[in-house]
Parts: structure tokens; C-alpha cells; sequence
């Protein structure tokens, strides 16, 4: 088994060619991580900007806190109602050859990471992957997965996470149509359209009314809290299958760009050892959507992905 997984490994590694993109006037903030024993640390000038925890009782390793770089406090939440399985930001899958990796209990399917390395500790950015493997109590691994994450500080007003992924199925997978499916993020309260925040797409729809179902290249939530305006745009990346992908979104602070939910009744098999290949940027801002350029960051970001 372990032996299986290293090769995933390595084979996954091939796969994952990595451009950030980054092109920036103003000095970097100088990034650095450690490996400690529930996750990889990551600070920004010495304070601390996330944490991608990755305990083994976790239903999935994800990134908390997610601390805006204008009030150091967290514009995600670990878990709060309604649907308190929604982690800050994460990745995962329902309805994955009859597991779930999304909600429930541990049997009925969890995502484990296995091996996390760090690869750049400081500097500009910083870099590390883990291999995840996906495991439920009866039935055989559906997916092995390679995360290789690049966390940046350009300027003293944004943090970049960009998240790439890719799945490698261990045997013939068919996931049904579902809307809890893939990569996700919950903004606080404080936040979210229901606490007077803002929920917007590359288009410039508005809220759940306006973004849900909708094809687009990014969406960005944002508020204010205690005077401080900060918010979080999820980029979908133009070479990722779907896209540019429809979102399902909440008001209560909930948004993924997630293609599973309009999928036809078929769902998607894959064969196995096929691949699916993601990738996605996070930019946590200060200000508003217009005052981070938001979809400037985008387009340079997409024309160098190109």
C-alpha cells in the first residue's frame, strides 16, 4: 500500500507544472511555513496568516484560519450554522462511488493526508504538497490526490493561496450529480450577504439571486467588520475542465465554483488511473471588490496561465 501511494505520488508530481503568474511593483511580504504535528503554519512578515491543517481525524485537511491582511482576524469560519461541516476553505466530494467526503461520519468516507512536504520554507512564497489518500470504511479507495500549494504575500494588501489538485482514480469512479462537490470556501457572518456583505461575479451579479447557477472565472465575497472592509475571490482557472465553471452560492456565506451540481443524470466516471486536474487561486484582499482590482488580479493571473 505504501509503496502504491508513493508512486501516486510521483506520478501526480509529473502532472503538476506550476506558473504563479505573480508580477507585482510593490516589495513582496516575506512569507515562511512550518511543519508542525496537525499542519502546515504559514505567517507573513511573522504574524500568522493560515494554517492548512491536516489531522487524521479531520473529515479533510483545510486551510484555518484565513486572516484578512487589513484586520489580521479571519474572514472564514471553521464551522458555524447552518451546515456546520463547511470548513473554512476545503476541497471534498459527495456521492463518490456511494462514499461521502463531504459530510457525515468518518466510515462513511474521509480524505487523509498521508505525506506533506514543504519545498520552499520562506521567501516570497512558499511551497509544499501532500498526498491525500480518500477512504471509506467498506468498499476500496476511490481517489489518491496530490495537493501542491503556493501561498504569496505580493503587497501588504493581499494574500495569494493557489491551490492545484490532482485526482488519480485507485479504481473505476462515478461520482452522481450533487452540490456538495469540490473546491469551497465559508466567509464569516460578518461577511456574508445575510450580514450585510457583499457576494459578487466576473459579470457583476449580485448575491445568491444573481450568482447561483451562473458561469464565471471568479466570485469575491467581501464586508465590512469593525470598520475594516476585506474579502476573498476564488479564481477558477481557464485550462480547468468546466470551466469557466457554474457556481453555487449562498447568502449566508457559502460559494464553490462546483460543475458536479449540473452534471446530467449519467455523473462522471472516470476509468481507473485517469486524472482530473484542478487548479485554483484564492486572493484575500483588502477593500471591496473595485478597490483590490480584482479582476485585473484575474486577468493577469489567467493570461500567464494561458
Amino acid at each position: 500500500m505504501i509503496a502504491r501511494f508513493f508512486y501516486v505520488w510521483m506520478l501526480c508530481l509529473g502532472a503538476l507544472v506550476f506558473c504563479s503568474g505573480i508580477s507585482w511593483s510593490q516589495t513582496p511580504q516575506q512569507v515562511s511555513a512550518k511543519l508542525k504535528i496537525d499542519g502546515v503554519h504559514v505567517s507573513v512578515d511573522g504574524k500568522e496568516f493560515t494554517t492548512y491543517l491536516n489531522r487524521k481525524m479531520q473529515k479533510y485537511p483545510y486551510f484555518y484560519p484565513v486572516n484578512g491582511p487589513a484586520s489580521g482576524l479571519s474572514i472564514t469560519t471553521e464551522s458555524s450554522e447552518p451546515y456546520p461541516h463547511h470548513h473554512s476553505l476545503f476541497f471534498g466530494c459527495d456521492k463518490v462511488n456511494g462514499g461521502n467526503y463531504w459530510q457525515e461520519t468518518l466510515d462513511q468516507g474521509q480524505i487523509i493526508s498521508r505525506q506533506t512536504q514543504i519545498l520552499q520554507k520562506e521567501g516570497n512564497e512558499v511551497i509544499f504538497t501532500d498526498l491525500c489518500e480518500w477512504k471509506r470504511k467498506e468498499g476500496p479507495s476511490p481517489f489518491a490526490d496530490i495537493r501542491r500549494i503556493i501561498i504569496s504575500a505580493p503587497t501588504p494588501d493581499l494574500r495569494i493561496i493557489d491551490f492545484e489538485i490532482t485526482l488519480v482514480a485507485m479504481n473505476d469512479v462515478q461520482i452522481e450529480k450533487t452540490n456538495h462537490s469540490l473546491f469551497s470556501a465559508r466567509m464569516v457572518t460578518a461577511l456574508s450577504v445575510e450580514g450585510g456583505g457583499t457576494l459578487v461575479n466576473a459579470q457583476g451579479d449580485n448575491a445568491e439571486e444573481g450568482t447561483f447557477g451562473k458561469e464565471s472565472s471568479w466570485c469575491d465575497y467581501w464586508g465590512s467588520r469593525d470598520g475594516v472592509k476585506e474579502g476573498l475571490a476564488i479564481f477558477v482557472h481557464p485550462k480547468n475542465r468546466w470551466s469557466p465553471s457554474k457556481w453555487f452560492t449562498r447568502d449566508y456565506g457559502f460559494f464553490s465554483p462546483t460543475p458536479m451540481n449540473w452534471l446530467d443524470d449519467t455523473g462522471l466516471k472516470m476509468a481507473k488511473a485517469e486524472q482530473l486536474h484542478l487548479k485554483y487561486r484564492c486572493l484575500i484582499h483588502k477593500g471591496d471588490t473595485y478597490e483590490a482590482d480584482v479582476q485585473s488580479l484575474y486577468e493577469d493571473w489567467a493570461n500567464k496561465a494561458q
